[in-house]
């Protein structure tokens, strides 16, 4: 089955398609199942892990941008990269002054 239509355009397989699919529902389980584990500071960065690559398996298959020009893709996964960078970095913050904010918590 060829990718391309007489016109150029680009269209995916339904074997990549539902592998994709596949992908993503593993990626669903895999993040409800990590809830059930303690792993201390580091359940922000694997809740965000697998949040990322799943967003950038929509990205580029679901939106077509691994067929698109490389520097699309590049600059939707480096978005997506900094967005889970910023946002980990400004949780690892709050926990040093959590407690001034809100007297009493945690309660130990």
């Amino acid at each position: 089955m060829s990718e391309h239509t007489a016109h150029g355009v680009h269209v995916a397989s339904l074997r990549l398609l539902v592998g994709v699919m596949i992908a993503l529902m593993i990626g669903t389980w895999l993040t409800v199942s990590v809830t059930h584990y303690d792993f201390g500071f580091l359940n922000i960065w694997i809740g965000l892990a697998i949040a990322t690559t799943k967003a950038i398996l929509v990205g580029l298959y679901f939106m077509h941008l691994r067929w698109d020009k490389p520097f699309n893709a590049f600059v939707f996964i480096s978005a997506f990269a900094f967005l889970a960078l910023f946002i980990g970095i400004a949780l690892i913050d709050t926990q040093h002054y959590q407690d001034v904010l809100i007297p009493g918590w945690p309660v130990e």
